[in-house]
């Protein structure tokens, strides 16, 4: 069972202002940053909050407090796993991000300045 949050909204595949909104002040909490960090290396495989909490060195009603915010803003999602808890990023979710973030680079008309590597190369003039 996976649970996931009403609020964010799918536009044309990716995400809308406000779910992007709502991702990025999520993620504006350093340690709502490292939990993020900490299961984007863990990969689609997730982890436990026991894991997460001994891993980042936090108290357990601290990490539940973040995986809530984490959760609610589409960036992460909740499997039971038996008597557990697993929590996963959702990559689809982050690369829907970081293609909103990216949609409209260097369409000033400089592509070769562009430092930037598009995740969608068919949306970039790159």
């Amino acid at each position: 069972m996976t649970l996931e949050p009403d609020v964010i909204a799918p536009v044309r595949g990716g995400i809308d202002e406000p779910a992007a909104l709502a991702a990025l002040a999520a993620l504006s909490q350093p340690m709502r940053l490292r939990v993020f960090r900490a299961l984007v290396g863990a990969g689609p495989a997730g982890l436990t909050p026991g894991a997460l909490a001994a891993m980042l060195g936090v108290p357990p009603s601290t990490l539940s407090f973040h995986l809530k915010g984490l959760a609610a803003s589409g960036l992460v999602t909740i499997e039971r796993d038996g008597r557990h808890l697993r929590y996963r990023p959702a990559l689809d979710r982050m690369a829907a991000l970081l293609g909103y973030l990216t949609d409209h680079c260097c369409q000033a008309g400089d592509a070769a300045g562009c430092a930037l590597v598009p995740l969608r190369p068919d949306r970039c003039g790159c």
